[in-house]
């Protein structure tokens, strides 16, 4: 499988998440350690358990937002790691992994905290961004209601390394499936030695950008699993 690229779509650092245990810097490292071609630092926003705090100008809070994905790209440049910027856009405990679109495209837009989240999701498919949903049958104190919305994704995540239950990944799967919608699979890591998730594809990725290509091309052509590289 050595011309598969091994990428983690999913993971959380001390910088931009509040919850995560993480310094990008390590993270970085440990992921190139664990075997991936490229990682997407995907920090909680605005309405999730973002470590930014909220009163700052936007201008600011962006910029410290993004710091951990500019902490793993000075360290990704230098071991050969990729590493991209997304996010991690929360809705009632419904989470949607936002890819494709750059801190400068988050900087110009101040209304994705305050747009409604189908006029967000909608917004960010038309600038051309891409949304994974992340975890959809998640069950934990903080999701109230489980919301599918197979019209604006462009991928499930089917296997999240968070998720306490196994049942959890398969219902997702059977949410893909019964609405034609690709695969992926991401660690959803908070801890920099913990990577369990992620895609393999054929073709080249070099920025967040072409994580949309790749999806649209079906060029996805397995997950890693618990671990373990699975093709499809």
């Amino acid at each position: 499988m050595k011309d598969l690229m091994r990428w983690e779509t999913h993971a959380h650092t001390a910088e931009g998440s509040d919850c995560s245990s993480a310094p990008a810097a390590e993270m970085a490292k440990n992921c190139k350690a664990a075997g991936y071609d490229g990682i997407f630092i995907t920090d909680h926003f605005y309405h999730g358990n973002t470590a930014v705090p909220r009163e700052l100008p936007w201008s600011e809070w962006v910029e410290r937002f993004s710091l951990g994905y500019h902490h793993a790209k000075e360290v990704g440049d230098t071991i050969g790691l990729q590493v991209c910027f997304g996010w991690e856009y929360s809705w009632n405990g419904n989470d949607f992994l936002t890819y494709g679109l750059s801190p400068e495209w988050l900087l110009a837009h101040p209304e994705t905290t305050t747009l409604p989240p189908y006029e967000y999701l909608k917004l960010v498919r038309e600038a051309g961004g891409c949304i994974v949903h992340a975890h959809p049958f998640r069950q934990e104190w903080y999701v109230q209601c489980i919301r599918l919305v197979p019209e604006l994704v462009d991928a499930v995540e089917v296997y999240n390394g968070g998720n306490r239950e196994e049942s959890y990944n398969r219902r997702a799967e059977w949410y893909a499936e019964s609405f034609g919608l690709p695969k992926v699979s991401g660690s959803d890591t908070h801890w920099s030695e913990v990577f369990t998730g992620g895609i393999l594809t054929r073709m080249p990725m070099v920025t967040a950008a072409d994580y949309k290509k790749v999806i649209e091309a079906g060029g996805i052509c397995g997950i890693v699993r618990c671990g373990e590289d699975c093709l499809f």
